[in-house]
């Protein structure tokens, strides 16, 4: 499952040395030996020597069946490496119960993440790819390598997003990972209908789909919850070999239907896709209009409240604004600036200034780029300026998770009113809450917004 939710990459922690060739060909060529006398002399350092032992027959005093019926690989250790690497190890070879085996069975972890434990523990070396990093993770946390587990958590948070947030959620809280757990929430509460429509959400256990169902301050449309909430169900029977009935999908969601804040949505959404949808028995129809429509409302299992949601958060970048008869003009042109956070935020749209003259129509193009080359989010927006100098709000489809400490470019193209306000008395550094942004000039503003002034005064974001 792993492989389908990262991006295949690898972190090392340690550069390449003149011993690598040597692991490598231990790697695909299990039970090697060393060839020839004082092998030792080869290798300067006590960390190199060592790693040559790694999956290494020569003097090897274990030896491990590793994986599950079927997929197993035998695999050699050396009992003093392994017990002054694992406290587990130490126990099992050096403890007061230790057993004098040759040999010893590990069906549930898989060979390529226990390979990749030993190699830390033999070579100093963290080498973590995205289809294992999660079964390395179980691993280091079987056998108390507690850096390696804080390598493989690091590696996920570094790979965390919308679309791998829900199977996370679930591995974190396995693991007993409160931090990874907490960037998980972050990432679901702010890209909720993004999360919710990933495939990875189907494979998710029922006890996390109730704690998303559950969620209060999921930024999400309560109709896209449910087209989840059916979509997990129709996984769940397929697992529980089920046919994907409705009356089946009904059954395997259980109480968790309820969490679902279906009498929140609008009447329309109601009427028109819930009511006819056939998830919903005959009284509960009848009792959510009534809920809808009558003076003496009935009692619902259903929570009638709306979430709340996010609140979002304003960066205001300019201390005032201002017009004159012959500025702010667009003609199609882009008006552009970079800027760059401390801590991970989502941007979920931008402020812009209207007309200086009168209510006007404005279509706007906002961009998001990330080091003014990739495009993160895109959209084209219609808002109306009632012609004073406050600011209006456009939004991209789905907030864009922003990383710390590197350059992103936000851009608008307006077409409208020709004369429109501008910002002055531009700040550098702006403090929102416990967020800091930092601006600087872009070379894509082709209509003379700046740090200084211009347009895009503000930068509106959940954090």
């Amino acid at each position: 499952m792993a492989a389908e939710l990262f991006p295949a990459k690898k972190l090392s922690t340690v550069a390449p040395s003149t011993v690598q060739q040597y692991q490598q060909q231990n790697l695909s060529n299990n039970n090697n030996t060393v060839q020839g006398c004082n092998w030792q002399g080869l290798y300067p350092s006590i960390r190199e020597r060592n790693a040559v032992m790694f999956n290494n027959e020569l003097m090897a005093d274990i030896h491990f069946v590793v994986g599950p019926p079927g997929g197993t690989q035998r695999v050699p250790g050396h009992k003093y490496v392994l017990a002054v690497g694992s406290s587990v190890f130490h126990a099992m070879f050096y403890g007061e119960l230790a057993e004098d085996k040759d040999e010893i069975r590990i069906p549930d972890v898989e060979p390529a993440s226990f390979l990749a434990m030993l190699k830390y523990i033999y070579c100093d070396e963290i080498d973590l790819c995205a289809d294992s990093v999660l079964a390395t993770l179980y691993a280091a946390k079987k056998y108390i390598v507690p850096h390696l587990a804080r390598a493989c958590v690091n590696f996920l948070e570094t790979s965390l997003s919308a679309r791998n947030a829900c199977v996370l959620l679930s591995q974190s809280c396995l693991f007993e990972e409160p931090d990874l757990t907490q960037r998980c929430w972050e990432v679901i509460d702010a890209q909720a209908e993004l999360a919710l429509h990933s495939e990875g959400l189907c494979d998710i256990d029922a006890q996390t789909l109730e704690s998303i169902l559950r969620r209060e301050t999921l930024n999400a449309k309560e109709m896209v919850v449910l087209e989840a909430a059916l979509s997990w169900a129709e996984a769940e029977c397929q697992r529980q070999e089920l046919q994907p009935t409705i009356e089946n999908k009904r059954l395997v969601l259980g109480k968790n239907i309820y969490l679902i804040r279906i009498p929140a949505m609008a009447l329309d959404d109601f009427a028109n896709g819930v009511a006819q949808s056939g998830v919903l028995t005959l009284n509960e129809t009848n009792d959510i209009f009534l809920w809808y429509t009558a003076a003496k409302k009935p009692e619902l299992k259903f929570v009638c409240k709306p979430r709340k949601g996010l609140t979002p958060q304003w960066c205001h970048r300019f201390q005032s604004c201002a017009y004159r008869s012959n500025q702010w003009r667009y003609r199609g042109r882009c008006d552009s600036i970079q800027f760059a956070v401390d801590k991970r935020v989502f941007i979920a749209g931008f402020g812009l200034y209207g007309s200086s003259c009168g209510s006007a129509e404005y279509q706007a193009k906002i961009e998001l780029k990330r080091q003014g080359s990739v495009t993160l989010g895109v959209a084209i927006i219609n808002y109306f300026s009632d012609g004073s100098s406050k600011t209006f709000p456009v939004f991209f489809e789905h907030p864009v998770q922003i990383e710390p400490d590197t350059f992103y470019t936000a851009s608008v193209v307006l077409d409208g009113n020709e004369l429109s306000y501008f910002g002055q008395e531009g700040m550098t550094e702006v403090q929102c809450g416990k967020v800091t942004f930092q601006f600087q000039c872009s070379s894509d503003s082709t209509n003379g917004t700046g740090v200084q002034g211009g347009q895009i005064p503000e930068l509106i974001f959940y954090a």
